[in-house]
């Protein structure tokens, strides 16, 4: 939990620009930009980092994939509503959220079930390989819906992260689930246009959206499944993957309102080269030397993007 606080207490300090300037009224507006974006970064690496985990609880369970989704879900949105009590938001991020919120909350809902769904049919490393497509979509999402400029250098960085993402599809993927690949497709064109969402309305809150999502899952689940059928220790390790999302959730959607999308959605993918690296780890799913060659690529995209915008100016 004490981890939990650093995050919140990161993403707090993160939204709030008169925050810096209170340190010190002299301190130039663009190093307040640098900061922002600064911090931006550091919540979306958390949040790839905290996602990587994603596919060990969904594959480390015998529960369906519905079963999975209530329970993530019920849980995550009990713990980010007793988050925001604690912190004193949460008329802040519930009352108004108005048509962003709403926007995000539906894709948001989309996605993640499509996401968990697919970690069931197909791999892991299909799933986290598919979402690395992710950069070029929002980019192009966002030129055409909030008029981000999409660099050249963005451009070479989003289609290196693509090239990555083909040496691991054409060296590994075999009779994998077609089905379960076009889950995962959808969801990575539901994270997109989430991020591109808080773009576009960058005051829209972080929280609401997020439970909202959950809720609207919670009858369908119902509807498709038996949630209430899963042994006792199973839901204990739902309620920690509750948390964990509800974590990872935030610091996304919190760093996605400081970093332009399609950097975002580059940085997002660092879960890419992690996600198979625990995938081994936990079920012996070994990488194949072009799954390191191709997450080494995705790493030299995003990192590049952020030298980029570091030696700006």
């Amino acid at each position: 939990m004490a981890e939990a606080e650093k995050i919140n207490d990161l993403a707090e300090f993160g939204s709030n620009p008169s925050s810096l300037s209170s340190q010190g009224s002299q301190m130039p507006y663009e190093t307040d930009d640098r900061e922002n974006h600064y911090h931006g970064v550091i919540l979306i690496v958390v949040s790839a980092i905290v996602f990587s985990t994603v596919g060990i609880f969904v594959k480390g369970v015998e529960a369906g994939a519905w079963e999975i989704i209530f329970w993530r879900g019920l849980f995550s949105a009990i713990f980010t509503v007793l988050w925001t009590m604690k912190r004193g938001t949460f008329r802040k991020n519930f009352y108004g959220i108005g048509i962003g919120g709403w926007m995000a909350a539906i894709i948001g809902a989309s996605g993640s079930a499509a996401f968990i769904s697919a970690l069931k049919i197909t791999t892991i490393a299909n799933v986290a390989l598919i979402y690395a497509a992710a950069p070029l979509i929002a980019a192009l999402i966002a030129w055409g819906w909030v008029g981000e400029r999409v660099t050249l250098k963005m451009l070479f960085a989003c289609l290196f992260a693509m090239a990555g993402v083909g040496i691991i599809v054409w060296g590994s993927v075999g009779g994998v689930s077609l089905t379960g690949d076009l889950l995962a497709l959808w969801m990575t064109l539901s994270m997109a246009l989430f991020m591109v969402i808080y773009r576009r309305f960058p005051k829209t809150p972080t929280a609401g959206p997020m439970v909202l999502s959950s809720i609207l899952l919670l009858p369908f689940a119902m509807f498709l499944d038996d949630p209430f059928s899963i042994p006792v220790h199973e839901l204990a390790i739902l309620a920690i993957f509750g948390l964990v999302f509800a974590v990872a959730s935030v610091t996304l959607t919190e760093g996605a309102k400081r970093v332009p999308a399609g950097q975002a959605a580059l940085l997002s993918a660092l879960d890419t080269p992690l996600a198979p690296i625990l995938a081994w780890l936990f079920f012996a799913e070994f990488p194949t030397l072009a799954t390191w060659i191709g997450g080494t690529l995705i790493v030299v995209a995003v990192f590049s993007t952020l030298w980029n915008r570091t030696h700006r100016g």
